[in-house]
């Protein structure tokens, strides 16, 4: 069972004005909300389960099962912890490919069982480090999107903070994709591409507005289908993401299993297209 950790009460509001530089801020806040927070407030009886079964547990990412108003479901969230001492036993949210391995084995009994899968992101990327790419961290990331395409179950990611580059994308191939207001989810960090860009990596606002991270940006892209207002509370907010999930894991569950997974093949697909007109 999840140990959870009381923290101090956190308010999600936001300024409609907050430009893409200060949305990074608050999606990196220090008292921001974390995935555990999420699930102890959205669902009952969880049961958390461990291990890729392969090397080892990762704490980084939390899975396992747990009712939604009397509905079994899969959950599974990216956790940055509370405090010093959390963060580092969780590696401040950048999982290992056992994290990932986990993740996909916890996947692929909800499949097997029938339940609705619900995945929560908050993270600065995958761990980059030596053990981490000899124990196949990009071939874990790769076996994630590919077997998430092929889920015969119904999938729906939430963006609760950072959302960066493949250590997000592995948690995010899914049905719906959905962002709180002050989230971002981008290729690479406003950091790293203006190290690039500019050589420079104090150009991190201009980096920010270029690579169109936030939720608005990627609404108006087509890459996300739902934005979810943080300006009244984590617990009001809470509970209007139970309403949404139940809404449409009902629909999502009246389709037959090749519809499903067309509808989200479609979906990915049309992700970046653009159409020119001759002049």
């Amino acid at each position: 069972m999840i140990c959870y950790i009381p923290i101090m009460p956190f308010a999600l509001k936001r300024d409609e004005k907050m430009n893409a530089y200060e949305i990074v801020r608050a999606a990196r806040a220090k008292n921001r909300p974390t995935s555990i927070d999420y699930m102890e407030r959205i669902f009952s009886r969880f049961t958390e389960f461990h291990g890729d079964r392969r090397f080892g547990d990762d704490k980084a990412i939390v899975a396992g099962i747990a009712k939604l108003s009397g509905m079994s479901v899969t959950v599974i969230g990216i956790e940055k912890g509370h405090g010093t001492k959390e963060k580092v036993a969780r590696n401040f949210g950048s999982a290992h490919p056992e994290g990932y391995r986990k993740a996909l084995r916890q996947m692929k009994l909800a499949e097997k069982f029938g339940r609705p899968v619900v995945c929560f992101v908050d993270t600065a990327g995958a761990f980059c480090g030596i053990g981490a790419e000899e124990r196949g961290q990009g071939q874990a990331i790769a076996e994630n999107l590919m077997e998430m395409i092929s889920l015969k179950v119904p999938v729906i990611s939430i963006f609760i903070g950072e959302g960066g580059s493949g250590g997000a994308l592995a948690l995010a191939v899914s049905d719906e994709v959905w962002m709180l207001q002050n989230s971002v989810y981008s290729v690479i960090s406003p950091e790293g591409c203006a190290s690039i860009l500019w050589k420079d990596a104090s150009k991190i606002k201009e980096a920010c507005e270029c690579l169109k991270m936030t939720a608005a940006d990627l609404m108006s892209l087509g890459v996300i289908e739902k934005i979810l207002p943080e300006k009244d509370g984590l617990n009001k907010l809470c509970t209007a993401i139970k309403k949404e999930l139940l809404a449409s894991f009902g629909e999502k569950l009246a389709l037959s299993s090749d519809e499903l997974l067309e509808r989200r093949y479609q979906k990915f697909r049309k992700i970046g297209i653009a159409s020119v007109s001759a002049s």
